[in-house]
């Protein structure tokens, strides 16, 4: 009963931080506040890019382009399932978790501050990929990439000290300059290709020891939460679904909501799968990877069937959202759009409907998403698709392993 009541407490204050957000404008109140003193650092760090830039050479393009993916959110989000599928459990959900947050958090101060890059010209930028593209048209303070990697490196680093409870100091101080390492030619890379200014960097580096300190502190509750405790998926539902709604209007649209949208979907779909299956699959005795129980062939076979079964459930998950969504809005009444997923809807039909239910006050804009009066269902899609992809990588292809015998 006490853990129903502190999930309803957790719920009302976040709905009441959203509804207070929104009648005071206090992402605006922020944002001209803290927008024109990070664009002056935005402005001021420019001289320190182009220097570094002097240095330039192909070998370092390559180098810090190569970084830039490894640490990205695309091989996160390949190598999380792998890291499931070869016994770290307990690892695995709670880094994916660790990941959502700091995409959550990260975002929401890039569209609060809505920050510029460095101008480019002068600035020479390099996005070798089109994920690179896509991150370019965010916000730049703080920097994800740096953020990102304090963080998970850092979990990592804790995770693997506290599993080989090594007293060796040298592993130890061994383990910790690795991780150091890595942030730091993280964050010197991202100044290099031109994607940060200094600023963005500093701002990724606190922000991010700030988030994995906390995180130290409340991991062990959460999994044990998520394991073991009452009104798991109902909780984690309505949680999802207000944290759409607590995240700040950007000063111009930017790819981050949509982030956010993806990783709030993975949060929702690994806790409830694991929910289901815990003590089928992802108990701590499960077998782990290079041990008699679970063997690197073993483990090649269960890549070879898992891969392509979560590739085909989050196209199926996409195609059955596509179909379901409008047809349960149209039978609400709500007036929706789609900007992307389904072209046919981004038409005036909609726009009808709408204007036969305009409104004016606080929880329509909150229904909206914005001030604008349509529901764009892009975001319940894209919700939606990734909640089944990660609940297939923890649910479904466990079920499948198993039948095989990998």
């Amino acid at each position: 009963m006490e853990s129903v009541v502190c999930q309803g407490l957790v719920l009302s204050a976040i709905f009441s931080w959203i509804v207070i957000a929104c009648f005071f404008d206090v992402t605006k109140k922020f944002r001209s506040l803290l927008q024109p003193w990070a664009s002056h650092h935005v402005v001021g760090g420019t001289i320190t890019i182009l220097k570094i830039q002097k240095h330039q050479h192909k070998f370092l393009d390559a180098l810090f382009s190569g970084l830039s993916c490894v640490v990205s959110v695309p091989f996160y989000t390949a190598f999380l399932p792998l890291l499931f599928w070869s016994g770290h459990g307990k690892l695995a959900r709670q880094m994916t978790l660790l990941m959502a947050f700091c995409d959550y958090l990260g975002n929401c101060i890039k569209d609060v501050v809505s920050a510029p890059r460095p101008n480019s010209p002068p600035v020479r930028r390099i996005t070798a990929t089109k994920d690179e593209e896509d991150n370019a048209l965010e916000y730049g303070l703080p920097s994800s990439h740096t953020l990102n990697t304090v963080c998970l490196s850092g979990f990592l680093v804790y995770y693997v000290l506290s599993y080989i409870q090594s007293e060796d100091a040298c592993v130890k101080l061994g383990v910790v300059t690795l991780a150091c390492l890595l942030v730091s030619l993280v964050g010197f890379g991202r100044v290099y290709l031109g994607m940060h200014s200094l600023i963005d960097i500093v701002g990724g580096l606190i922000i991010g020891f700030v988030i994995l300190a906390m995180w130290l502190t409340v991991h062990e509750y959460v999994d044990a939460f998520i394991i073991s405790g009452q009104n798991v998926t109902s909780f984690w539902a309505a949680l999802s679904f207000l944290l759409l709604f607590a995240y700040p209007t950007p000063e111009f649209p930017t790819p981050s909501f949509e982030y956010h949208t993806a990783f709030d979907g993975v949060a929702f779909g690994i806790v409830a799968g694991i929910q289901q299956t815990y003590h089928q699959f992802h108990h701590e005795a499960v077998p782990q990877i290079f041990t008699s129980e679970l063997t690197i062939p073993a483990f090649l076979g269960r890549m070879l069937v898992g891969i392509p079964t979560i590739l085909m459930v989050k196209f199926c998950s996409k195609a059955l959202a596509k179909w379901i969504l409008p047809v349960v809005s149209n039978t609400l009444g709500i007036p929706i759009k789609s900007t992307s997923y389904i072209p046919m809807l981004n038409g005036s039909t909609a726009e009808k409907k709408s204007s036969e239910i305009k409104q004016s006050s606080y929880i329509h804009k909150m229904l909206f998403f914005s001030d604008q009066d349509l529901f764009d269902v892009d975001t319940g899609i894209r919700f939606l698709q990734y909640a089944g992809l990660a609940w297939s990588v923890v649910d479904l292809v466990p079920s499948l392993f198993s039948h095989l015998r990998l």
